[in-house]
């Protein structure tokens, strides 16, 4: 192990994978935030009613995923052919929600785009992880890291991009959603014109469906990278189901939500080739413990927070998002590497349950949280009681702390070997 850091390879075409992460990320938490305000004031869809549509659209995309890594692998012999089917869904269903005024009732018209575009989504992202196993291969010892380093930080670009480019697009134009929707689209055809030729074509040999998942889940390593992914992802799930509400009533800075969040993504996204080759030089494992810690250091500091705290939590935001590109690049950078080290293949079934448990954490999050806030007294926009907001102040900072130490120690336990 060498404490100097490695000179920079040559790029070996992974501007192209760095791409079409980022379109693939504009398509998933973006959305989420745009979408219900876009229906609510384009066409009085009650908030209520897209509320429930969206939670049972993600307890559908919570369950699909392992289903649609099974499809990624047996379809893994025409997986270009299938993948530009699934970027041609995402790019129309995009086009449908916000540039396409609804040709039946919009709450029904909401749903039908917005299942379209997860599940494309879905299935691209999983296809997409499972094809960088092989890819990283072909990278050298460390290939894993290099890939993630590019991979995330284009995906973090996106989600960045996507947050903020209807807000800008709004200063040239009246529709600022529908010209979102035609910059998606010529991204998309841009993206997947750039990864041609990087679809692998062997096919998969899994003909039982459950004997896809067999060499990921039958690894008693595996097993363990796909726990920490579920404990690891529980913290990100709490703050980002309450980020909104400790903003707005904790902070008292209503208003400064999407600066924040803007701020949090960024520093993500610049972290990521740092951590990579940190990671590189000095260890993964290493590397990820110790931002790990720093996550948890910077979120026992927001439990202090009160009104009027808005540059301290600024600070705090560009912390911890800088700690999530570590997250984010490293763990599924060492879930892949396992998957190459069995060499049993089954990668895309593998990421559907990754996906499937990151999800998964999101969704409990959402169903244990918001109902604990309530019965704590709090009332999202109104004043609150001290005892409510301490509340809020110890669900969103506390608790997501004491989650990410049960992560730490088994992380700290599991023997990760490093080539």
């Amino acid at each position: 192990m060498t404490a100097a850091l490695p000179a920079i390879a040559p790029r070996a075409g992974l501007a192209g994978w760095s791409l079409f992460a980022a379109l693939i990320a504009m398509a998933g938490l973006p959305i989420y935030i745009h979408a219900p305000k876009f229906y609510v004031d384009s066409y009085g869809v009650s908030l209520a009613a897209l509320g429930g549509v969206l939670a049972l659209l993600r307890l559908f995309d919570v369950v699909q995923d392992p289903v649609l890594g099974w499809l990624a692998e047996v379809g893994r012999a025409r997986r270009g052919f299938w993948v530009t089917l699934a970027a041609a869904i995402m790019a129309l269903s995009m086009v449908g929600l916000f540039a396409v005024t609804p040709p039946i009732a919009p709450l029904l018209w909401f749903a039908i785009t917005l299942t379209g575009l997860f599940s494309a989504f879905s299935f691209l992202t999983i296809a997409f992880y499972a094809e960088g196993v092989a890819k990283a291969a072909s990278l050298g010892p460390q290939g894993h890291l290099r890939l993630a380093g590019w991979r995330e930080g284009g995906s973090l670009a996106g989600v960045c991009v996507a947050a903020v480019a209807p807000v800008a697009l709004a200063m040239l134009t009246d529709a600022p959603f529908a010209a979102f929707a035609a910059l998606f689209v010529l991204l998309a055809l841009t993206a997947t014109w750039a990864m041609r030729g990087q679809w692998q074509g062997q096919g998969s040999g899994f003909e039982n469906p459950l004997a896809a998942f067999r060499p990921a889940l039958g690894d008693p390593l595996a097993r363990r990278l796909l726990l920490i992914a579920l404990l690891n992802a529980a913290p990100s799930a709490v703050t980002s189901t309450l980020f909104l509400f400790f903003v707005e009533s904790r902070l008292a800075a209503p208003g400064m939500e999407g600066p924040l969040l803007l701020l949090f993504f960024l520093a993500a996204a610049l972290s990521t080739p740092v951590w990579s080759r940190a990671a590189q030089a000095y260890g993964a494992k290493r590397v990820l413990l110790s931002a790990m810690l720093l996550g948890i250091a910077s979120f026992i500091w927001a439990a202090t927070l009160g009104a009027g705290d808005v540059l301290a939590f600024a600070v705090i935001c560009a912390v911890s998002g800088a700690a999530l590109g570590a997250d984010l690049v490293l763990l599924p950078a060492l879930f892949a590497r396992r998957l190459g080290q069995i060499g049993q293949g089954g990668e895309a079934a593998a990421f559907g349950l990754w996906s499937f448990v990151s999800k998964l954490s999101l969704a409990l999050a959402a169903g244990t949280l918001l109902p604990a806030l309530q019965a704590a007294g709090f009332t999202p926009g109104q004043e609150n009681a001290p005892s409510a907001l301490f509340a809020l102040s110890v669900l969103y900072a506390l608790v997501p702390c004491a989650l990410k130490v049960f992560a730490i120690a088994l992380l700290a336990a599991t023997k990760v070997p490093e080539v």
